[in-house]
């Protein structure tokens, strides 16, 4: 045995060593190869880059890692004997910032193994210019790399292609900014899409295509039109060679359909579009690509009270127009939907001509007046100051309510401006009209107390009639609360003192209802000397004759 030994190999052998062997025979999962020990070497198929290429017979060079493992057999490795003359090749021939070949192996935390002949990290950072979502698209790939550190003592090398990347694409930024100009057009590639545009790649120069330069039409975010990745057509718009920037240009790449409008869109021509925008004022509505109308919401109806467009229209509904002005510099056009039907107003002088008698419905109240519905959007306005002949309405709810059916007359009708203005004490006769006849100075009436204030009563007379009692003739004594002498109901008498027939008002008093006329003519003699001699004074609350004076400020503030 000692001389069969000795006359080997195998006592040259030596663990850690690279040593030639040669392949005896090729297995369905591994190698075998004869390295002239006391058993042969077993070298899994995953070591070789391409099987095909190996021969039995074929000699090749492996890493020797033990002289015999626990089966007695010995443990080599092709892969590490061409990386233990790869990493000796590299670090003799490559330096740091060197460009090598390799072939991505394998994806592991934070970046990938790629081959250089020895396994070399490359960081998920210095993959592209940006950072992939996913790394296993490069997995068996082969590329150019550039070493950026060689560690001898722990035998790593840290690669990187993205610095390739932006050196090819600083050169190829510098020659294509020496040859863009406005005007031209380009291919690109969507790199980058925000709020305001899209960064498009011209093959190493970064080109903004803005928003506004995207459509000659409405967009409301550039991913309605792009999408990242996308291959795309631009024109070059404008050149920053100084700060190395371009501006660019998609609907600069297709006719401006604004350019003959008025042309294709004379006003009363009649058009058919899509809704594709809806806001508190209107509706805009494209009638060509492009090209967009504004139908405003007070020109979607001649008769329905439409507060907002999404009332009666919605996005992608296809509507009917008219054309009612172009602006081809604001690149701005009016349409209409009304003026597709005939309007209902031109005929409004003539079914509702002043002083014809119309019934209506009370469809809305508002503090200065009602509207009462003549036709279906139609509506006719009664002001509170034409509801009653008589009574000083402050709002009309006092004598209205919504829904109740009302008689009124026409009192002016303005087809322009679409009011029609309306009565309804105008249906009556006005009893002030012989006010003098029906009452006279010094005559007792009946009534019934209907309001009571700190200054005075207010009494019901017959037709709806009111006078007032002034504090001061309630009684020959001085009156602190009226609250305390008058109920609100209560029956009274009293004594005409003072008729205004221009100011519609009437004086009463209580006390005077008693006076024989002797009396009662020195109590309106007193009146007329104390309103002489408090006329443009301030008179206290006291002084009778200003107070009857002031009977129409009294009623005034009565019905605040």
């Amino acid at each position: 045995m000692e001389q069969l030994l000795a006359s080997s190999s195998f006592g040259t052998l030596k663990a850690g060593t690279i040593i030639k062997g040669v392949i005896t025979e090729i297995r369905q999962n591994d190698v075998v190869v004869d390295i002239g020990g006391k058993s042969e070497g077993i070298v899994p198929h995953n070591e070789f880059p391409d099987l095909g290429e190996l021969q039995v017979g074929q000699e090749i060079e492996v890493f020797l890692e033990k002289l015999e493992d626990r089966t007695g057999s010995p443990v080599v490795s092709y892969d590490k004997a061409q990386q233990k003359k790869n990493w000796e090749n590299i670090v003799a021939n490559s330096a740091e910032g060197s460009v090598v070949q390799g072939r991505v192996k394998a994806k592991v935390k934070g970046g990938l193994i790629v081959s250089v002949g020895v396994d070399a990290f490359m960081p998920a950072s210095q993959i592209d210019v940006q950072p992939p979502k996913n790394l296993d698209q490069y997995v068996g790939q082969t590329y150019d790399f550039k070493i950026l550190k060689i560690n001898t003592e722990r035998k790593n090398i840290v690669v990187s292609r993205r610095e390739l990347i932006e050196e090819q694409r600083h050169e190829k930024r510098r020659v294509l900014l020496d040859e863009v100009k406005p005007g031209v057009k380009r291919k690109g590639v969507v790199k980058n899409i925000t709020d305001y545009g899209a960064f498009v790649d011209l093959d190493g120069l970064d080109g903004l295509l803005h928003i506004t330069d995207m459509s000659w039409g409405r967009i409301s975010h550039p991913n309605e039109m792009l999408k990242v990745g996308e291959e795309i057509e631009v024109m070059i718009v404008e050149v920053d060679r100084d700060r190395e920037r371009v501006s660019l240009g998609l609907k600069q790449c297709s006719a401006n359909p604004w350019e003959n409008i008025e042309r294709k869109f004379p006003v009363g021509a009649h058009v058919k579009g899509k809704v594709v925008n809806l806001v508190n004022y209107g509706a805009f509505i494209e009638i060509e690509q492009g090209v967009e109308g504004l139908v405003h919401v007070s020109e979607l109806s001649w008769t329905k009270r439409i507060s907002k467009p999404s009332e009666v229209l919605r996005i992608g509904q296809e509507v009917d127009a008219v054309i009612l002005g172009v602006n081809k510099d604001e690149q701005k056009i009016s349409l209409g939907v009304r003026q597709l039907e005939a309007n209902p107003w031109d005929m409004v002088r003539h079914n509702y001509p002043a002083g014809a008698r119309v019934r209506g419905k009370v469809r809305n109240l508002t503090n200065f007046g009602a509207f009462i519905e003549l036709e279906e959007g139609i509506d006719g306005m009664v002001h509170v100051s034409d509801m009653s002949w008589t009574r000083r309405i402050n709002h009309p709810g006092e004598v209205l309510k919504k829904g109740d059916e009302v008689d009124a007359i026409v009192l002016d009708v303005d087809a322009d401006q679409q009011r029609i203005s309306l009565g309804i004490k105008q249906t009556q006769d006005d009893p002030w009209a012989d006010i003098d006849r029906k009452y006279h100075i010094g005559d007792i009436v009946e009534g019934k107390i209907t309001k009571i204030t700190n200054f005075g009563a207010f009494v019901e007379l017959e037709n709806e009639i009111d006078g007032l009692v002034h504090i001061s003739q309630i009684g020959e004594e001085h009156v602190e609360k009226i609250k305390d002498i008058l109920k609100i109901g209560q029956q009274v008498s009293a004594r005409v003192i003072k008729i205004d027939r221009e100011e519609r008002r009437i004086g009463l008093s209580i006390k005077a209802a008693s006076y024989d006329p002797a009396q009662l003519q020195a109590e309106i003699n007193s009146i007329d000397r104390q309103n002489k001699i408090g006329a443009g004074s301030n008179a206290s609350s006291s002084n009778s004759g200003q107070d009857i004076n002031n009977l129409g400020d009294l009623l005034d503030k009565a019905g605040q």
